[in-house]
């Protein structure tokens, strides 16, 4: 999808929304759960688990419920109801923890809840989207190849962290093959992946309150940190200006693509990655008592230009 505003001329979306599942997460939940099957780690006694802030956790729900699989999902109180009802619909057991860990999210809980569980029933297998290869991998043979064979070219190229997988995996890939498109990696304020301070978040998506084990920085051109509230603003205002009802993973993403918009080039081919569109917010992000209760404020208009954070 060619973007248009933002003061960039060429800004292209990869709209990972129109994948099974509506989210890039179908990528990650497929190569996880097919490395299992290869290596016949998944039997009719088997009890797949994972935390998930949603979108993966509808995802595995939807592969699982097609193959047979039992799958419980550990989620939070930012999860939205939405994706909730999703993964129930699907056949799954929805845990939501709400106990906020040492660096006030629910990453850390929801993990802890998990290991609890592998060390009292021996049936259950932990995916571990934070630590397992499979993750990036999956992203590096689909989504970074489907990127780069689009376009002659590309100048920059802006990724969601969340997790890590698509970050990585794409990280990995443009350096091997295409090492002069440099790589944004984007994430929330109050996210620790990038080595920042935690703090309360309200959008599931984007951002950590632990460093996922499979994130590196190595090979990153430079980070982008965003506000929770600039990524609602950006969400609706591209839903006014682009017809583009964007989920709260992708309005951080372009928020990173408008901070930058002073520092590209005019001509520059600039890709962003959105991970998820914006049905599965209605009631948070395009709510105005939502945004009201959070932000203190009714959220319009584009997000102002600012001095990107540069860390590489």
């Amino acid at each position: 999808m060619h973007v248009q505003g933002l003061g960039i001329k060429k800004l292209y979306l990869k709209l990972e929304a129109l994948n099974p599942a509506g989210s890039v997460k179908i990528k990650a939940a497929l190569g996880m759960i097919e490395d299992l099957e290869a290596r016949g780690q998944i039997t009719p006694d088997t009890k797949l688990i994972e935390s998930s802030s949603g979108s993966l956790g509808v995802a595995l729900s939807m592969i699982c419920a097609e193959r047979g699989y039992q799958f419980t999902c550990v989620v939070d109180p930012n999860t939205s109801a939405h994706n909730i009802k999703m993964m129930k619909a699907f056949g799954a057991d929805v845990i939501v923890i709400d106990q906020r860990d040492e660096n006030g999210g629910f990453l850390g809980s929801r993990i802890a809840y998990i290991q609890q569980m592998l060390k009292q029933d021996a049936h259950y297998c932990w995916l571990n989207q934070y630590a397992n290869p499979e993750n990036p991998l999956t992203h590096y043979r689909r989504t970074a190849q489907a990127i780069a064979d689009t376009f002659e070219k590309i100048d920059y190229l802006f990724i969601g962290a969340g997790t890590g997988g698509t970050l990585m995996g794409c990280v990995k890939y443009f350096n091997e093959f295409h090492p002069e498109t440099k790589v944004i990696a984007v994430d929330s304020i109050g996210s620790v992946t990038f080595g920042f301070a935690p703090s309360k978040r309200y959008i599931p998506g984007l951002g950590t309150s632990r460093r996922p084990e499979i994130y590196s920085p190595k090979g990153i051109y430079a980070f982008e940190m965003i506000a929770e509230s600039e990524a609602v603003k950006m969400c609706r205002y591209m839903a006014s200006s682009n017809g583009l009802l964007a989920g709260g993973s992708t309005g951080t993403v372009l928020a990173a693509v408008k901070a930058w918009s002073a520092r590209l080039p005019k001509d520059a081919t600039v890709v962003a990655i959105s991970p998820d569109l914006g049905e599965r917010y209605l009631d948070t992000i395009y709510d105005d008592l939502w945004v009201e209760s959070h932000f203190g404020t009714i959220l319009e208009g584009e997000p102002e230009e600012r001095t990107p954070i540069l860390l590489a």
